[in-house]
């Protein structure tokens, strides 16, 4: 490991990686590796996950592929430097901030979204001219695996490489020295990983989770939340970061939208959800086992079924859940939603107030209730009357705020989380201004105008 990042800080060294061109050059490599290797992706991604073709298009290669896009249609306008003001006292300097790659980049990926969120990050890093060391995860093997081949064959082993392993090669990697460490997972490893990076005074960019709440008010649109929160629900069986993790439903509407989601999950998977190719699986044995267990709590009210040969959840509902009940303190991260109740809004406002920061927050009903909502609480994104598609435009930053994560990227930003904005004064010296100098003889004139 140390010797392949020896060999990239050789690399960046040179000062290839900075010049636009070489950058534009290897955005249009990796998305021609991409169209080249995606048949055998998704079939990797069916291995692993269960994930059907449309989802994974959806889900992964779209994403992706928008991203590199957009950053080859821009890169050359954000990579200028950017003149900005300069007081005036100061002239005739002039200021402009310059942007320039960070170094040699760590990028540590989660299984649930294997492809797009290893992927996504190093469109980044190429687009700010670093060099990556990609760790995917090894609870997807066989999308490792032809990632592994993908990268290896695109690009050299000294700009930008994968390594596979457990967790003893992530705690082997982690205490190297990177200038700059993109970590998307839970929060207990992101405090592991930002303990690491703190080490070197690493920047680190962490995508987190969380229990992203989801408000029903009672003037919604109930069969319009229904299908758009089912949906957010059970993509991917749950098992997405920004996935509706509670629901807060307005007593007077709890029944006729449970019966709505009921009809949602039939209408989207069939009578019998285990049979149908667009219902993804759990991930691992481990995993299932921890989902399974909060189907102990409250009273389920669709669904429940499960099948742990097949790594199967049914997309469940559980009611009369209270607020200590295990499944409200720990991220469910599957296809179980447990439904709470309101009279009053504010009750929902406390709540969500009293827990950790989340990632993501949902409110379905009156756009003018659902701003309010937004202004009394905190999240990393969210949605009014939709769930989950915040994710999806490159025009917004993506990322938690507090426990739920740390920076953001996604379009411009994903070029800013690798880049360093350093600011520049440029000074004429045919001019030679007395004021700042000691002894300061100007210093109460001075006063009027600093």
């Amino acid at each position: 490991m140390l010797n392949r990042i020896t060999k990239m800080r050789l690399f960046f060294s040179t000062h290839e990686t900075k010049a636009i061109d070489f950058r534009l050059n290897n955005l249009h490599k990796l998305k021609s590796a991409i169209e080249q290797y995606k048949c055998r992706i998704a079939e990797a991604l069916w291995k692993d996950l269960h994930k059907s073709f449309e989802e994974a298009y959806l889900t992964e290669f779209s994403l992706v592929d928008q991203e590199i896009k957009y950053h080859i249609k821009h890169l050359k306008q954000w990579s200028q430097p950017k003149s900005v003001p300069t007081p005036f006292h100061f002239l005739p300097s002039r200021s402009k901030i310059m942007y320039e790659p960070l170094g040699v980049g760590l990028i540590i990926a989660p299984w649930n979204y294997p492809f797009q969120l290893l992927i996504n990050p190093l469109v980044g890093a190429i687009s700010a001219g670093c060099c990556a060391i990609l760790k995917p995860s090894p609870d997807c093997p066989n999308v490792s695996a032809i990632i592994e081949e993908m990268i290896r064959n695109t690009f050299p082993e000294n700009y930008i490489t994968v390594i596979e392993g457990g967790r003893e090669t992530n705690e082997e990697l982690l205490k190297l020295q990177f200038d700059c460490i993109f970590f998307t997972g839970s929060s207990t490893v992101g405090k592991v990983v930002m303990k690491a990076a703190a080490e070197h005074l690493t920047p680190v960019i962490l995508e987190l989770g969380g229990k992203s709440p989801c408000i029903v008010d009672v003037d919604a649109n109930l069969d319009i939340a229904a299908k758009r929160i089912v949906w957010g629900k059970t993509i991917n069986a749950g098992q997405t970061c920004i996935a509706p993790d509670y629901l807060f439903v307005h007593e007077n509407v709890k029944e006729v939208l449970i019966v709505k989601m009921k009809d949602a999950i039939e209408s989207m998977y069939g009578k019998d959800e285990q049979e149908s190719k667009f219902f993804t699986r759990i991930v691992s044995d481990k995993a299932f086992e921890r989902i399974a267990e909060f189907l102990k709590e409250g009273n389920i009210r669709v669904g429940g079924k499960t099948d742990k040969q097949d790594k199967y959840i049914q997309p469940t509902i559980i009611d009369e859940i209270t607020t200590s009940a295990r499944i409200m303190k720990e991220e469910i991260f599957g296809p179980i939603l447990p439904v709470l109740t309101f009279s009053k809004l504010e009750e929902t406002v406390t709540y969500i107030n009293s827990q950790p920061k989340p990632l993501a927050l949902y409110y379905f009903g009156n756009k003018k209730r659902g701003k309010e909502i937004l202004a009394k609480t905190s999240s990393g994104g969210g949605c009014i009357n939709d769930t989950l598609l915040h994710v999806g435009n490159h025009h917004l930053p993506f990322g938690g705020i507090g426990n739920s994560g740390l920076g953001n990227y996604h379009g411009k930003n994903s070029f800013l989380a690798f880049s360093n904005q350093r600011g520049i004064i440029e000074s004429s010296t045919f001019i030679d201004p007395p004021f700042k100098y000691a002894p300061f003889k100007y210093f109460n004139w001075i006063k009027k105008i600093v």
